[in-house]
Protein backbone atom coordinates (compact mmCIF):
# COMPACT_ATOMS: atom_id res chain seq x y z
CA UNK A 1 0.00 0.00 0.00
CA UNK A 2 1.32 3.46 -0.84
CA UNK A 3 0.56 6.88 0.58
CA UNK A 4 1.85 10.43 0.70
CA UNK A 5 3.29 12.21 3.72
CA UNK A 6 -0.20 13.56 4.35
CA UNK A 7 -1.72 10.11 4.87
CA UNK A 8 -2.97 9.59 8.46
CA UNK A 9 -0.94 7.44 10.82
CA UNK A 10 -1.64 5.91 14.19
CA UNK A 11 -5.22 4.69 14.56
CA UNK A 12 -7.00 4.99 11.21
CA UNK A 13 -10.19 3.03 11.85
CA UNK A 14 -11.82 1.12 14.71
CA UNK A 15 -15.18 -0.67 14.77
CA UNK A 16 -15.09 -1.98 18.36
CA UNK A 17 -18.24 -4.09 18.10
CA UNK A 18 -16.54 -6.31 15.50
CA UNK A 19 -12.99 -6.45 16.89
CA UNK A 20 -11.19 -8.82 19.17
CA UNK A 21 -10.25 -6.44 21.96
CA UNK A 22 -6.69 -6.59 23.18
CA UNK A 23 -3.22 -5.09 23.17
CA UNK A 24 -0.99 -5.24 20.10
CA UNK A 25 2.76 -5.76 20.42
CA UNK A 26 5.21 -4.62 17.75
CA UNK A 27 8.77 -3.41 17.30
CA UNK A 28 10.24 -1.38 14.47
CA UNK A 29 12.55 -3.42 12.29
CA UNK A 30 16.09 -2.58 13.46
CA UNK A 31 14.73 -0.27 16.13
CA UNK A 32 15.42 -0.15 19.86
CA UNK A 33 11.93 -0.32 21.39
CA UNK A 34 9.02 -2.74 21.61
CA UNK A 35 5.58 -1.18 22.03
CA UNK A 36 2.29 -2.43 23.41
CA UNK A 37 -0.69 -0.41 22.17
CA UNK A 38 -4.39 -0.53 23.05
CA UNK A 39 -7.25 -0.60 20.56
CA UNK A 40 -7.18 3.21 20.37
CA UNK A 41 -3.57 3.07 19.21
CA UNK A 42 -2.14 4.49 22.44
CA UNK A 43 1.14 3.16 23.79
CA UNK A 44 0.43 1.47 27.13
CA UNK A 45 3.82 -0.08 27.76
CA UNK A 46 7.21 -0.23 26.08
CA UNK A 47 10.60 -1.83 26.46
CA UNK A 48 13.95 -0.40 25.38
CA UNK A 49 17.20 -2.26 24.69
CA UNK A 50 20.46 -0.52 23.66
CA UNK A 51 21.40 -3.54 21.56
CA UNK A 52 18.27 -3.13 19.45
CA UNK A 53 15.03 -5.08 19.04
CA UNK A 54 14.41 -6.67 15.64
CA UNK A 55 11.35 -8.75 16.52
CA UNK A 56 9.74 -9.46 19.89
CA UNK A 57 7.07 -11.58 21.52
CA UNK A 58 5.58 -11.74 25.00
CA UNK A 59 6.02 -14.82 27.16
CA UNK A 60 3.22 -16.04 29.47
CA UNK A 61 5.04 -14.57 32.50
CA UNK A 62 5.03 -11.10 30.94
CA UNK A 63 8.69 -11.14 29.94
CA UNK A 64 9.70 -9.90 26.51
CA UNK A 65 11.75 -12.28 24.35
CA UNK A 66 13.34 -10.80 21.26
CA UNK A 67 16.14 -10.93 18.72
CA UNK A 68 18.66 -8.11 19.00
CA UNK A 69 20.43 -6.25 16.20
CA UNK A 70 23.25 -7.85 14.23
CA UNK A 71 26.84 -7.04 15.24
CA UNK A 72 29.01 -4.68 13.20
CA UNK A 73 31.63 -7.32 12.42
CA UNK A 74 31.80 -8.72 8.89
CA UNK A 75 30.31 -12.23 8.77
CA UNK A 76 29.13 -14.54 5.96
CA UNK A 77 25.52 -13.44 6.52
CA UNK A 78 26.16 -9.71 6.92
CA UNK A 79 23.62 -7.72 4.94
CA UNK A 80 21.09 -10.55 4.61
CA UNK A 81 17.63 -9.74 5.94
CA UNK A 82 16.78 -11.22 9.33
CA UNK A 83 20.37 -11.20 10.62
CA UNK A 84 20.46 -10.69 14.40
CA UNK A 85 22.86 -10.68 17.32
CA UNK A 86 21.06 -13.36 19.30
CA UNK A 87 18.24 -13.63 21.84
CA UNK A 88 17.49 -11.41 24.84
CA UNK A 89 14.80 -11.72 27.51
CA UNK A 90 13.68 -8.71 29.56
CA UNK A 91 11.26 -8.68 32.47
CA UNK A 92 8.20 -6.41 32.43
CA UNK A 93 10.26 -3.51 33.77
CA UNK A 94 12.97 -3.88 31.13
CA UNK A 95 15.59 -5.64 33.24
CA UNK A 96 17.61 -8.35 31.42
CA UNK A 97 17.01 -11.84 32.78
CA UNK A 98 18.53 -13.98 30.01
CA UNK A 99 20.70 -13.53 26.94
CA UNK A 100 22.14 -15.86 24.34
CA UNK A 101 24.53 -14.15 21.95
CA UNK A 102 24.73 -15.86 18.57
CA UNK A 103 25.14 -13.81 15.37
CA UNK A 104 24.24 -16.88 13.28
CA UNK A 105 20.66 -16.73 14.59
CA UNK A 106 18.09 -15.13 12.35
CA UNK A 107 14.44 -14.20 11.96
CA UNK A 108 12.43 -16.30 14.39
CA UNK A 109 12.31 -18.20 17.68
CA UNK A 110 9.89 -19.93 20.01
CA UNK A 111 10.08 -20.54 23.76
CA UNK A 112 9.10 -24.14 24.47
CA UNK A 113 7.08 -25.48 27.41
CA UNK A 114 10.21 -27.18 28.79
CA UNK A 115 11.96 -23.81 29.12
CA UNK A 116 14.23 -24.33 26.12
CA UNK A 117 14.20 -22.00 23.14
CA UNK A 118 13.88 -22.94 19.49
CA UNK A 119 15.60 -20.67 16.95
CA UNK A 120 16.55 -20.48 13.29
CA UNK A 121 20.31 -20.53 12.76
CA UNK A 122 22.45 -20.26 9.64
CA UNK A 123 25.27 -22.71 8.95
CA UNK A 124 27.63 -22.91 6.00
CA UNK A 125 26.97 -25.90 3.75
CA UNK A 126 29.77 -27.77 1.99
CA UNK A 127 31.08 -26.47 -1.33
CA UNK A 128 29.97 -29.69 -3.04
CA UNK A 129 26.41 -29.25 -1.81
CA UNK A 130 26.45 -25.56 -2.72
CA UNK A 131 27.37 -26.48 -6.29
CA UNK A 132 24.34 -28.79 -6.53
CA UNK A 133 21.76 -26.19 -5.44
CA UNK A 134 19.75 -24.97 -8.43
CA UNK A 135 18.30 -21.57 -9.24
CA UNK A 136 19.04 -18.01 -8.25
CA UNK A 137 21.23 -15.56 -10.12
CA UNK A 138 25.00 -15.88 -9.91
CA UNK A 139 27.46 -13.08 -9.13
CA UNK A 140 31.22 -12.93 -8.79
CA UNK A 141 30.81 -12.46 -5.04
CA UNK A 142 28.85 -15.68 -4.47
CA UNK A 143 30.30 -17.71 -1.59
CA UNK A 144 31.93 -21.08 -2.12
CA UNK A 145 29.86 -22.29 0.83
CA UNK A 146 26.21 -21.26 0.68
CA UNK A 147 24.31 -20.68 3.92
CA UNK A 148 21.75 -23.29 4.94
CA UNK A 149 19.02 -23.19 7.58
CA UNK A 150 19.17 -25.12 10.85
CA UNK A 151 16.49 -25.35 13.55
CA UNK A 152 18.21 -25.60 16.94
CA UNK A 153 16.82 -26.14 20.42
CA UNK A 154 18.84 -24.35 23.11
CA UNK A 155 18.72 -24.88 26.86
CA UNK A 156 18.83 -21.78 29.10
CA UNK A 157 22.59 -22.33 29.41
CA UNK A 158 22.97 -22.29 25.62
CA UNK A 159 23.52 -26.02 25.14
CA UNK A 160 22.13 -27.43 21.88
CA UNK A 161 19.96 -30.47 22.66
CA UNK A 162 18.36 -30.96 19.25
CA UNK A 163 18.92 -29.71 15.73
CA UNK A 164 17.44 -30.19 12.27
CA UNK A 165 19.58 -29.36 9.25
CA UNK A 166 17.29 -28.44 6.38
CA UNK A 167 19.64 -29.39 3.53
CA UNK A 168 19.73 -33.01 4.69
CA UNK A 169 16.02 -33.29 3.80
CA UNK A 170 15.65 -31.02 0.77
CA UNK A 171 15.42 -32.02 -2.89
CA UNK A 172 17.89 -30.45 -5.34
CA UNK A 173 15.40 -30.78 -8.20
CA UNK A 174 12.29 -29.57 -6.36
CA UNK A 175 13.67 -26.99 -3.92
CA UNK A 176 14.93 -24.48 -6.46
CA UNK A 177 15.81 -20.87 -5.63
CA UNK A 178 13.67 -18.19 -7.28
CA UNK A 179 15.54 -16.93 -10.38
CA UNK A 180 15.29 -13.35 -9.10
CA UNK A 181 17.01 -14.16 -5.79
CA UNK A 182 20.73 -14.47 -5.07
CA UNK A 183 22.78 -17.51 -4.11
CA UNK A 184 24.24 -16.53 -0.74
CA UNK A 185 21.77 -18.92 0.95
CA UNK A 186 19.59 -21.79 -0.19
CA UNK A 187 16.30 -21.38 1.63
CA UNK A 188 16.20 -18.20 3.78
CA UNK A 189 14.05 -19.59 6.58
CA UNK A 190 11.88 -16.85 8.05
CA UNK A 191 9.58 -18.66 10.48
CA UNK A 192 9.65 -21.54 12.96
CA UNK A 193 6.61 -22.85 14.82
CA UNK A 194 5.81 -26.03 16.70
CA UNK A 195 2.67 -28.02 15.95
CA UNK A 196 0.49 -29.63 18.62
CA UNK A 197 2.40 -32.88 17.99
CA UNK A 198 5.76 -31.21 18.57
CA UNK A 199 6.75 -31.16 14.91
CA UNK A 200 8.22 -28.12 13.15
CA UNK A 201 6.30 -25.80 10.84
CA UNK A 202 8.86 -23.98 8.68
CA UNK A 203 8.85 -21.33 5.97
CA UNK A 204 11.53 -20.92 3.28
CA UNK A 205 11.38 -17.64 1.37
CA UNK A 206 13.98 -18.38 -1.33
CA UNK A 207 12.05 -21.42 -2.58
CA UNK A 208 8.51 -20.19 -1.69
CA UNK A 209 7.96 -23.30 0.42
CA UNK A 210 6.17 -24.06 3.68
CA UNK A 211 6.34 -27.46 5.31
CA UNK A 212 5.78 -29.61 8.37
CA UNK A 213 8.82 -31.55 9.56
CA UNK A 214 8.63 -34.65 11.74
CA UNK A 215 10.87 -33.77 14.69
CA UNK A 216 12.11 -37.31 15.26
CA UNK A 217 12.86 -38.44 11.71
CA UNK A 218 13.56 -35.01 10.22
CA UNK A 219 11.47 -35.84 7.16
CA UNK A 220 8.88 -33.53 5.65
CA UNK A 221 5.37 -34.85 6.22
CA UNK A 222 3.93 -31.97 4.17
CA UNK A 223 5.55 -29.51 1.78
CA UNK A 224 3.71 -26.96 -0.36
CA UNK A 225 4.03 -23.58 -1.99
CA UNK A 226 5.97 -23.16 -5.27
CA UNK A 227 3.63 -21.79 -7.92
CA UNK A 228 0.93 -21.18 -5.30
CA UNK A 229 2.58 -18.61 -3.01
CA UNK A 230 5.56 -16.35 -3.48
CA UNK A 231 8.15 -15.53 -0.78
CA UNK A 232 5.68 -16.11 2.07
CA UNK A 233 6.12 -15.44 5.80
CA UNK A 234 4.75 -16.49 9.19
CA UNK A 235 2.85 -19.78 8.71
CA UNK A 236 1.01 -20.77 11.89
CA UNK A 237 -0.90 -23.93 12.74
CA UNK A 238 -4.60 -23.32 13.48
CA UNK A 239 -6.86 -25.30 15.80
CA UNK A 240 -8.77 -26.59 12.76
CA UNK A 241 -5.62 -28.26 11.42
CA UNK A 242 -5.06 -25.71 8.69
CA UNK A 243 -2.09 -23.39 8.19
CA UNK A 244 -2.44 -19.61 8.05
CA UNK A 245 0.28 -17.59 6.31
CA UNK A 246 1.17 -14.26 4.71
CA UNK A 247 1.71 -14.73 0.97
CA UNK A 248 3.89 -11.71 0.14
CA UNK A 249 3.49 -12.08 -3.61
CA UNK A 250 6.76 -10.54 -4.74
CA UNK A 251 8.05 -12.21 -7.92
CA UNK A 252 4.63 -13.78 -8.41
CA UNK A 253 4.41 -15.79 -11.62
CA UNK A 254 2.87 -14.13 -14.69
CA UNK A 255 0.20 -13.25 -15.64
CA UNK A 256 -0.41 -12.29 -12.01
CA UNK A 257 0.81 -8.94 -10.73
CA UNK A 258 2.63 -8.46 -7.45
CA UNK A 259 0.15 -8.31 -4.57
CA UNK A 260 -0.07 -9.82 -1.11
CA UNK A 261 -2.76 -12.01 0.39
CA UNK A 262 -3.46 -14.06 3.49
CA UNK A 263 -3.95 -17.77 2.83
CA UNK A 264 -5.51 -20.49 4.98
CA UNK A 265 -4.39 -23.80 3.49
CA UNK A 266 -5.50 -27.32 4.42
CA UNK A 267 -2.43 -29.63 4.48
CA UNK A 268 -4.72 -32.66 4.12
CA UNK A 269 -5.61 -31.78 0.52
CA UNK A 270 -3.76 -28.51 -0.28
CA UNK A 271 -7.06 -26.71 -0.75
CA UNK A 272 -7.14 -23.00 0.08
CA UNK A 273 -10.05 -22.74 2.52
CA UNK A 274 -9.93 -18.94 2.92
CA UNK A 275 -7.92 -16.00 1.73
CA UNK A 276 -7.83 -12.24 2.07
CA UNK A 277 -6.52 -9.73 -0.44
CA UNK A 278 -6.93 -6.02 -1.01
CA UNK A 279 -9.49 -4.45 -3.33
CA UNK A 280 -7.91 -3.55 -5.67
CA UNK A 281 -5.28 -6.22 -5.09
CA UNK A 282 -2.32 -3.81 -5.21
CA UNK A 283 -3.76 -1.85 -2.25
CA UNK A 284 -2.48 -4.62 0.03
CA UNK A 285 1.17 -5.43 -0.60
CA UNK A 286 4.35 -6.02 1.37
CA UNK A 287 7.16 -7.53 -0.67
CA UNK A 288 8.91 -8.88 2.43
CA UNK A 289 8.60 -9.44 6.21
CA UNK A 290 4.92 -9.39 7.48
CA UNK A 291 2.59 -11.85 9.20
CA UNK A 292 -0.96 -12.90 10.07
CA UNK A 293 -2.47 -14.15 13.31
CA UNK A 294 -5.92 -15.69 13.81
CA UNK A 295 -7.85 -14.14 16.71
CA UNK A 296 -10.17 -15.96 19.16
CA UNK A 297 -13.27 -14.40 17.56
CA UNK A 298 -12.31 -15.69 14.11
CA UNK A 299 -10.89 -12.41 12.85
CA UNK A 300 -7.33 -12.18 11.53
CA UNK A 301 -4.74 -9.64 12.65
CA UNK A 302 -2.47 -8.79 9.71
CA UNK A 303 0.89 -7.05 9.75
CA UNK A 304 1.61 -5.52 6.33
CA UNK A 305 5.21 -5.26 7.37
CA UNK A 306 7.06 -3.09 4.86
CA UNK A 307 4.51 -0.29 5.23
CA UNK A 308 4.08 -0.64 9.01
CA UNK A 309 0.33 -1.17 8.61
CA UNK A 310 -1.76 -3.42 10.88
CA UNK A 311 -5.33 -4.40 10.05
CA UNK A 312 -7.87 -6.69 11.66
CA UNK A 313 -10.22 -8.31 9.16
CA UNK A 314 -13.30 -10.47 9.61
CA UNK A 315 -13.85 -13.82 7.91
CA UNK A 316 -16.03 -11.83 5.50
CA UNK A 317 -13.01 -9.67 4.52
CA UNK A 318 -14.15 -6.50 6.28
CA UNK A 319 -11.48 -4.29 7.85
CA UNK A 320 -12.62 -3.52 11.39
CA UNK A 321 -9.38 -2.05 12.80
CA UNK A 322 -6.52 -0.27 11.07
CA UNK A 323 -3.35 1.24 12.50
CA UNK A 324 -0.27 2.63 10.76
CA UNK A 325 2.93 2.66 12.78
CA UNK A 326 3.91 6.31 13.39
CA UNK A 327 7.39 5.38 14.65
CA UNK A 328 10.43 5.24 12.37
CA UNK A 329 13.81 3.55 12.64
CA UNK A 330 16.91 3.07 10.49
CA UNK A 331 15.46 0.00 8.83
CA UNK A 332 17.07 0.56 5.45
CA UNK A 333 15.64 1.20 2.01
CA UNK A 334 15.07 -2.49 1.29
CA UNK A 335 12.65 -2.69 4.22
CA UNK A 336 10.40 -0.02 2.76
CA UNK A 337 12.36 3.00 3.92
CA UNK A 338 12.91 6.36 2.30
CA UNK A 339 16.13 7.38 0.56
CA UNK A 340 17.47 8.13 4.05
CA UNK A 341 16.82 4.55 5.13
CA UNK A 342 14.21 5.56 7.73
CA UNK A 343 11.13 3.35 7.78
CA UNK A 344 8.16 2.36 9.93
CA UNK A 345 8.55 -1.29 8.89
CA UNK A 346 7.58 -4.07 11.32
CA UNK A 347 8.57 -7.73 11.00
CA UNK A 348 5.48 -9.10 12.79
CA UNK A 349 2.78 -8.04 15.28
CA UNK A 350 0.91 -9.95 17.98
CA UNK A 351 -2.29 -9.21 19.90
CA UNK A 352 -2.88 -10.26 23.51
CA UNK A 353 -6.30 -10.47 25.14
CA UNK A 354 -6.82 -8.40 28.32
CA UNK A 355 -7.05 -11.65 30.32
CA UNK A 356 -3.84 -13.11 28.86
CA UNK A 357 -1.52 -14.36 31.65
CA UNK A 358 1.25 -12.11 30.32
CA UNK A 359 -0.85 -9.04 31.18
CA UNK A 360 -2.24 -10.17 34.54
CA UNK A 361 -1.92 -7.40 37.11
CA UNK A 362 0.00 -5.10 34.76
CA UNK A 363 -0.36 -1.34 34.68
CA UNK A 364 -1.56 -0.59 31.15
CA UNK A 365 -2.65 3.00 31.67
CA UNK A 366 -1.67 4.96 28.52
CA UNK A 367 -1.42 8.11 30.65
CA UNK A 368 2.09 6.93 31.62
CA UNK A 369 3.10 7.70 28.06
CA UNK A 370 0.87 10.74 27.67
CA UNK A 371 3.53 13.01 26.18
CA UNK A 372 4.71 10.39 23.70
CA UNK A 373 1.15 9.56 22.68
CA UNK A 374 0.38 13.24 22.13
CA UNK A 375 3.50 13.65 19.98
CA UNK A 376 2.43 10.63 17.94
CA UNK A 377 -1.09 12.02 17.62
CA UNK A 378 -2.68 9.20 19.60
CA UNK A 379 -2.97 10.89 23.00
Amino acid sequence: MGWSLHHPHGLVYHAPQYCHRGYTLFANLRGFDANLIDMEGRICHRWHWPGGINYANLLPNGNLLFMSLAPDEKLPMTGIGGHTGGLVELDWDGNPVWELENPWMHHDFQRLDNGNTLALVWEEMSSDMTFRVKGGFATAEDPVQMLGDVVREFTPSGEVVHEWKSWEHLDFDADVICPLEGRREWTHGNSINVTADGDYLVSFRQTSTVGIVDRESGRFTWKWGPGEVSHQHNPSFLDNGRVLLFDNGSHRRAPNTNYSRIVEIDPANNDIAWDYRGEPAISFYSYQISGAERQPNGNTLICEGATGRFIEVTSGHQIVWEYINPLFADSGRLAGGSSSGRANSVFRAHRFSPDDPALAGRDLDPAKYGNLNRILGTG
